[in-house]
């Protein structure tokens, strides 16, 4: 009976010693995946866009979307955005920005100059990826391209450095030209303010009259400006572009149509809705190019030794259909010239 007891003492030991080790090589798993879930955190971007809303995005946000996916990023699965859109509303820009901060994103995107300013007020530690208009340097956002400093970085499209040229290209398309109005917000100082001025001095280089077609606010008077341009007998129409502009461009194009109005963009997908003409650098790969540089932070760069880039093409787009509707005639030369031509 003894050594019966002894087996069975020796049988239950050992069954337990089993369990405990079962029970430890679980614990021990969970532990490890609990780490591993820890260690393998979905980054978090936030991306503040002055154009398109929640249902309609726009193409440049499909842009970054596509760059995201061309690196191997998917959203819900191994990165996260949350996106805040203006929709028309400047004002807006601080809080969405804020908003953003206070997710403790990984990486703040901010594509236009007004969400740049707010982003660099709000955070000094966040990695800030923009995507600018205008010279980042003369705007004290960085303090270099080569050598951004601080937490900004990204990429530059030096839409006002090419007013001049745009206004040469109206000319050399329609010569008739003897008048350009100019259409901007006044609303959202510097930006278009500082652009109306250079087209400004621009016009009067190129003996050109200039006419300032101000609109202001979400709510701007389009068409209040065109009845302005006609009284004012302009005839040919430059659209500096912005948040507030871009958000009421289908109206825009509507009546510059209507009214026979040359018209010039700061980018071409303004020419694939009807513009007549648009130069500028290429904004799809501006946009895509922005997904590089959240990939490179995600991986341990810092913004501050990441140079900002510069486009090294600039692209000339023409609608020969808004032409025809318009009764302008394009000159061969510049057909031959132009890197998209839309029939």
């Amino acid at each position: 009976m003894t050594k019966r007891i002894r087996q069975l003492a020796a049988s239950n030991t050992n069954r337990l010693k089993h369990i405990v080790c079962v029970v430890c090589a679980m614990l021990f798993a969970l532990c490890s995946f609990a780490a591993a879930q820890q260690t393998e955190r979905i980054p978090k971007i936030g991306y503040v866009s002055g154009s398109g809303d929640s249902k309609t995005p726009g193409p440049l946000v499909g842009e970054f979307q596509q760059g995201l996916r061309d690196l191997g990023y998917i959203e819900g699965k191994n990165i996260l955005v949350a996106y805040r859109y203006v929709e028309g509303g400047l004002d807006r820009v601080p809080g969405l920005v804020t908003e953003l901060v206070q997710l403790k994103v990984d990486v703040l995107v901010a594509t236009f100059s007004i969400a740049i300013r707010a982003a660099k007020q709000a955070t000094k530690t966040i990695p800030i990826v923009i995507v600018s208009a205008t010279d980042p340097v003369a705007a004290g956002f960085v303090d270099s391209l080569a050598r951004p400093g601080g937490n900004i970085t990204g990429v530059v499209r030096l839409t006002r450095e090419l007013s001049r040229k745009r206004l040469e290209l109206l000319k050399e398309a329609v010569p008739r030209i003897s008048r350009v109005g100019v259409l901007w917000d006044g609303n959202a100082a510097p930006g278009p303010a500082i652009a109306s001025k250079e087209y400004e001095a621009a016009a009067r280089s190129l003996n050109l009259e200039f006419q300032s077609l101000e609109v202001r606010g979400p709510d701007a008077d389009v068409d209040g400006a065109f009845q302005a341009a006609a009284t004012g007998r302009a005839n040919g129409l430059i659209v500096v572009r912005n948040a507030v502009v871009d958000r009421h461009s289908e109206r825009i194009i509507d009546l510059a149509i209507k009214n026979r109005l040359p018209s010039v963009w700061e980018g071409n997908e303004f020419v694939e809705a009807g513009g007549l003409m648009s130069y500028s650098s290429n904004d799809p790969a501006n946009f895509r190019r922005v997904a590089y540089y959240v990939d490179k932070i995600l991986k341990g760069a810092k913004p501050a030794n990441l140079p900002i880039e510069q486009p090294s093409k600039f692209e000339l787009a023409i609608s020969l259909k808004t032409a025809k509707q318009i009764g302008v005639t394009i000159p061969q030369s510049m057909l031959y010239r132009a890197d998209k031509v839309i029939k």
